[in-house]
């Protein structure tokens, strides 16, 4: 591991002004106790569940069974706390930035433990589990632009009989509210929290890319992999599990926990943690 720290560390010191984009997946939760989605774990989201609850269609069908299966998630979601790979990444962001460098986080990760940690230059692309939205398009409250918090929302009636009598329901219009996520059946550009438009631009502006615990199996990846090869831009995914990393010339695998890498790298390149 050491030499894979060494060899992150020169590559991230030597970057020097430029961009430092990271993309972080399901896989630096996974110290936390949160399950990840495509894993081998036997407790791999998608192993437990299909695939399909986690669709606007799902929802128009049965409302309450999705908001049962998505509090129970979000449950687990809010008794985690950030890691040391998390904590890493902002001693390695607010290194950047001091030295007059840019720096962008790019996260399909709806958890809080990010921002939790300090991250600043954030993008949540898969949305939130800290808030909620409205089901109707064009309300206030709901796609594009509107969202509201978690904590305004009283879910009490809901947890005690959840029934579509009991669903909960927007302010504004009292059209049934969603999860703030973004669906399977759903476009990156459908809601403006989700940042997709700047998302594209750091695409195509990354000097390097770093992605921590991803499966590579969204759009969102494929989109970074496919602008960081065509630029020659070097990239390196941290994972564990280094056989899911898709084979392009120029990413190199780094079969690490991010949570006993990343904090190694700091270490190397003498930046206190945070």
């Amino acid at each position: 591991m050491e030499e894979s720290a060494s060899n992150l560390a020169a590559a991230l010191d030597g970057l020097e002004d430029g961009l430092l984009l990271v993309v972080t997946g399901a896989g630096i939760s996974r110290a936390s106790g949160i399950a990840t989605f495509r894993g081998s774990e036997p407790d791999a989201v998608w192993k437990q569940s299909d695939v399909s609850l986690a669709t606007f269609d799902y929802f128009q069908r049965d409302p309450v069974g999705q908001w049962r299966w998505y509090l129970k998630r979000f449950d687990t979601l809010r008794s985690a706390r950030p890691n040391a790979a998390h904590q890493s990444l902002v001693s390695l962001e607010k290194w950047q930035l001091d030295r007059a460098g840019r720096f962008s986080l790019v996260t399909q990760n709806i958890d809080t433990l990010h921002e939790e940690a300090g991250s600043q230059e954030m993008i949540k692309v898969h949305g939130t589990s800290d808030r909620f939205r409205c089901s109707r398009a064009g309300c206030s409250l709901g796609s594009p632009t509107g969202s509201l918090p978690r904590e305004d929302v009283d879910l009490s009636s809901f947890l005690s009989e959840p029934t579509r009598q009991t669903l909960p329901t927007c302010p504004v219009c009292d059209a049934p509210l969603r999860a703030h996520v973004l669906f399977f059946d759903e476009y990156y550009t459908e809601h403006h929290d989700y940042r997709f438009a700047e998302v594209e631009e750091m695409a195509m502006a990354a000097d390097l890319i770093l992605f921590v615990g991803t499966s590579f199996a969204v759009g969102v990846t494929d989109l970074f992999l496919q602008s960081g090869g065509r630029r020659s831009v070097p990239m390196y995914s941290v994972d564990p599990a280094a056989s899911r990393s898709p084979q392009w010339s120029r990413l190199i695998a780094l079969q690490a926990p991010a949570e006993e890498l990343l904090p190694a790298v700091c270490r190397q390149m003498g930046i206190t943690e945070s």
